[in-house]
């Protein structure tokens, strides 16, 4: 009996080619879109200057048949949920997902301007991740143009605080995620290559605040229990906690306490950045921090914070979704490689629910520098990369 992985590539391959082509011819459009995109500034901490983005891919939705609306955003910005127009009630569904917000201040056009040069098209936002933006639009359009039919309807989930951990939308991605047949993450790819990324790191912020007893350093240090000294013995315990090669990190990168340098100290606190690669892993580390104990009875130590984003592994369902792309980027002439990123994206929230595969953005680099551009003649290839995905059948 032919396994599954067997046949399922062909489908997409059958059709990689002709959408490649396609695209070729709409290459200066996807350019000039994603242009347009970076010349709306839209940082995470300014939503009032995300209006200009939103009507832009809403009318770039709309041409392509497909509905955005706006759904408001938890203290953040409002993001966009886009359907076909004509989409029909119990029909499978596949995420594209993505964000608007960039990690640029309003007026950073005024010295990194868009530009087109060499091949490759400057400006702040266009890797990091508005490129993938004109991606997901195409890649419905072009399918579209070919008369292609989709296994399950494509679903755009688009927020605007993915840069700060998407607190104000996470809960509503993960909401949608649950009903998905599969995810795809428009984050760009890595590296002159363009790696995917198939594995992320779930990352978990803590503050250890340690409460001693004040007293005298000169007069009476006996009487007092330096919350200082105790913050610095757990801080060299933690330190232990480190694994590097499963991917384990305990960082404490942010130490406070005390008042005066006479004073045994009374208050010290610490915070905590941890990622690992597994839920195990996050899970075994979370245990050790909040069994913690003090030294001694007049020290009190309080553990707040925890996981905000569960890695993204390679699950057996993920691997699939992985296999699929290389195989289809082959008939592309893509030799596709991967690699696990050390920073979480939304792609962390969607693989806990269904299957996923990160990092199907842009080729080009630079995200959050200067010097931040994408590869222009890489956008039709992997935009027919992702449409031949979206076209390949779901699981059984």
């Amino acid at each position: 009996m032919t396994s599954y992985s067997e046949v399922t590539p062909a489908v997409g391959e059958r059709h990689a080619l002709a959408l490649r082509d396609h695209l070729e011819t709409q290459k200066s459009a996807m350019t000039d879109l994603l242009a347009r995109l970076a010349e709306a500034e839209s940082p995470t901490d300014a939503p009032v200057s995300h209006a200009a983005v939103r009507s832009i891919l809403i009318d770039e939705w709309q041409r392509v048949g497909a509905r955005a609306r706006c759904w408001r955003g938890r203290g953040v910005g409002d993001g966009l949920l886009v359907c076909p127009s004509e989409r029909r009630s119990g029909r499978p569904w596949q995420l594209l997902v993505g964000h608007f917000d960039t990690v640029w201040p309003l007026g950073t056009l005024q010295r990194m301007p868009v530009r087109l040069e060499h091949g490759r098209l400057h400006g702040p936002g266009v890797f990091d991740m508005k490129a993938g933006l004109v991606m997901m639009i195409h890649a419905v359009a072009a399918l579209r143009e070919l008369g292609l039919d989709l296994p399950a309807d494509p679903v755009a989930f688009i927020n605007a605080d993915e840069e700060i951990g998407s607190p104000g939308s996470q809960h509503r991605l993960a909401r949608i995620a649950r009903g998905a047949a599969r995810a795809w993450v428009l984050e760009p790819s890595m590296g002159p290559t363009g790696k995917l990324k198939t594995a992320r790191k779930g990352i978990a912020q803590y503050t250890l605040r340690v409460t001693g007893r004040a007293s005298h350093a000169g007069l009476a240090p006996e009487e007092g229990a330096s919350a200082i000294h105790e913050l610095a013995r757990i801080i060299a315990a933690v330190r232990q906690l480190n694994d590097p090669a499963r991917g384990v990190t305990v960082n404490v990168g942010v130490i406070s306490g005390g008042t005066r340098p006479n004073v045994v100290a009374a208050h010290a606190s610490a915070e905590l950045d941890v990622r690992v690669l597994t839920a195990e892993d996050g899970e075994r580390i979370d245990a050790e921090l909040r069994a913690v104990e003090p030294s001694e009875s007049r020290l009190r130590i309080v553990l707040e914070g925890g996981f905000l984003h569960p890695p993204l592994e390679r699950s057996s369902r993920n691997r699939r979704l992985w296999h699929r792309a290389r195989s289809i980027g082959r008939s592309l002439g893509l030799d596709l490689d991967h690699v696990t990123a050390g920073g979480a994206s939304d792609g962390n929230v969607t693989s806990r629910f269904t299957a996923t595969l990160d990092g199907l953005g842009a080729v080009g680099d630079g995200a959050h520098a200067d010097h931040e551009h994408i590869v222009v003649d890489e956008l039709p290839t992997r935009t027919a990369l992702l449409a031949a995905l979206l076209l390949s059948p779901l699981e059984p």
